[in-house]
């Protein structure tokens, strides 16, 4: 039986999950949605409640999609909706997890890589977090979890648009580049989001192509003096982390990001003890890190992931005729030492 794909939907207190989530709740879409408010704790954060009689754990909406309020154990909510789907009681066709404004995306996530029946069940397609467009730079500042709700991101839906100008929402896409280059960024339309904004994204796919905003990447390339992929080089702009734009400087996001490029093949013993390596020290601080590899000896790409200590990776497509055969890797997390990082997967080069 196929996997059920699931996306997790966080954002910041008052972005407008749940506003969103009605929407979904209640448009003719034809989709079979089980909606999860994953709630932590006694109260629900968030001022608007989904699911108002909280006497009843599972609600059939009039468009076919369930909503199902879980107050604790994430693992347990999973595993009884497959139970009823599998024994013809339920019918749901995705899932969509919404976590509440101050919850941190990793360990829900991590749900999907340690318990083996909802492995066995379930496949994460996404983490879509909304984003405030009003009040986003404020928050950015003053709440690391709203970092990191942008830095586990595979793509970020920008809210009350409309109440900003277009410099505002320039700005606010140049920080969000800043501490997450691999998520698109897109305007929510108050009146009508397209669902295949939100489901089918495959952004957790091991095989989806790694995106990468390119302008981050120009903007790292411009502030590098040499090309990484020179191991024995002294440079010292190894020796401090750059800011990838100036026109922020002055926000000192604790979440943030940075990319390696080489066009040589890695050693495949080596990079394996350096990626475990710094798995086990920085783990915790590792919100998301992507990539495409080029091994030695092995004539397809070879794509890893990873969401703090849980890392894995799978054998891709073949290289194409015209593409010039390279690793690109994109790391996000906080206060991660950049020189470190480097120096380490150049020393694992051939």
């Amino acid at each position: 039986m196929a996997l059920i794909p699931t996306t997790i939907l966080t954002g910041f207190l008052g972005a407008g999950k749940t506003t969103l989530l009605n929407r979904i709740l209640q448009q003719p879409h034809g989709h079979k949605i089980a909606v999860i408010e994953n709630e932590f704790g006694q109260e629900n954060i968030d001022n608007e409640i989904l699911v108002q009689d909280s006497t009843e754990q599972i609600i059939e909406m009039n468009n076919g999609c369930i909503c199902c309020t879980v107050r604790g154990d994430l693992i347990v909510a999973l595993s009884t909706l497959a139970r009823r789907r599998d024994a013809g009681e339920l019918t749901f066709d995705h899932v969509i997890i919404e976590t509440t404004g101050m919850a941190n995306p990793g360990p829900v996530a991590q749900t999907f890589f340690v318990d083996d029946e909802v492995a066995s069940h379930y496949m994460l397609d996404a983490i879509v977090t909304v984003v405030d467009a009003k009040h986003a730079m404020q928050q950015l500042d003053q709440q690391e979890e709203a970092q990191r709700q942008v830095g586990f991101a595979d793509k970020l839906l920008l809210s009350k648009t409309d109440l900003v100008n277009a410099e505002e929402i320039a700005t606010l896409k140049t920080r969000l580049t800043h501490i997450n280059p691999r998520a698109t960024i897109v305007r929510l339309d108050p009146d009508n989001t397209p669902i295949d904004e939100i489901l089918d994204i495959r952004g957790f796919n091991l095989n989806a192509k790694l995106e990468i905003d390119p302008d981050f990447l120009a903007a790292e390339e411009a502030h590098a003096d040499h090309d990484h992929s020179d191991e024995h080089c002294d440079h010292p702009s190894h020796q401090h982390d750059h800011h990838h734009d100036h026109h922020h400087a002055h926000h000192a996001d604790d979440i943030a990001a940075f990319v390696f490029k080489s066009e040589r093949p890695f050693n495949t013993a080596k990079l394996d003890e350096f990626l475990g390596g710094i798995v086990q020290v920085y783990g915790p601080r590792m919100l998301r890190y992507k990539g495409v590899l080029l091994m030695e000896g092995a004539d397809r790409k070879v794509v890893f992931q990873g969401v703090h200590q849980i890392m894995g990776t799978d054998v891709g497509a073949k290289w194409g005729e015209h593409e010039t055969p390279g690793s690109k890797m994109v790391f996000i997390g906080k206060h991660l030492p950049k020189d470190i990082f480097i120096r380490g997967l150049e020393q694992c080069l051939v």
